[in-house]
């Protein structure tokens, strides 16, 4: 709390106006181009970034496909985890979240900005939709980001199992999967502190469709979170 309070304090003078517009995009999402959306949204999140005395250390931009239609499935540690992946993603890219979170307030505006679909995972017939439709907007070329887990680990650096089923819309689609390894994103908001932080996002060499073309789906996860883990261990998150 005291982190998300130095970022609003720090950029209070544009805070009114930053929220009208984002609630205006939201509100007419189809209205304007993604590009132009998501160029605003990486504004709002680099100075609220940078006014919560968070540093974000890329590596790996280069593997981001240049090519439309991928995506992302990092290892989930909280609320911070897709903000960090804005500031260090220069290419638009929506999300699948779950319903808890798509109506916290300014995530949920964020969300609408991005076309986000929101999951019911109590709802099976709803869940199987989200899977349909994200699939069609791949295939359009659309990039976007599910979290494997389903939920955020509550063991730090330390990712939980990753599901297979995550994996179906990604292997449907025949697009490439960016296994993405986050590190210290939990520091942002579950510590407590406004101290200064550094956190560090790793865009892993993607895995194309003819290599996974013969495996199963848990197969797949199995990997995707081994190379995640490979990636935390070997720069330092592993405590």
């Amino acid at each position: 709390m005291k982190r998300i309070l130095l970022m609003v304090l720090r950029n209070i003078v544009f805070v009114p106006y930053w929220w009208i517009k984002l609630c205006w995009y939201a509100a007419h999402t189809d209205d304007y181009p993604e590009e132009k959306k998501y160029a605003f949204l990486r504004l709002i999140d680099e100075h609220a970034i940078e006014g919560g005395n968070i540093h974000i250390d890329v590596h790996g931009a280069e593997n981001i496909p240049k090519e439309k239609g991928f995506m992302f499935f990092p290892n989930h540690q909280g609320l911070f985890d897709v903000l960090a992946i804005i500031r260090a993603c220069p290419v638009p890219f929506s999300v699948v979240a779950k319903k808890e979170v798509g109506e916290i307030p300014f995530l949920k505006q964020v969300f609408a900005c991005m076309k986000a679909f929101i999951i019911d995972r109590e709802d099976l017939k709803q869940s199987m939709q989200v899977i349909v439709n994200v699939i069609r907007e791949v295939k359009a070329g659309r990039n976007y980001l599910i979290f494997p887990e389903g939920t955020r680990s509550k063991n730090g650096n330390h990712p939980q199992e990753f599901k297979g089923g995550s994996f179906k819309a990604a292997m449907k689609a025949r697009c490439p999967i960016v296994p993405v390894a986050l590190i210290d994103t939990y520091k942002a908001f579950d510590t407590g502190s406004a101290a200064p932080l550094t956190v560090q996002v790793h865009f892993l060499k993607p895995m194309c469709y003819d290599e996974y073309k013969d495996m199963k789906s848990t197969e797949i996860a199995a990997e995707v979170r081994r190379r995640v883990e490979e990636t935390i261990q070997e720069y330092g998150g592993w405590d």
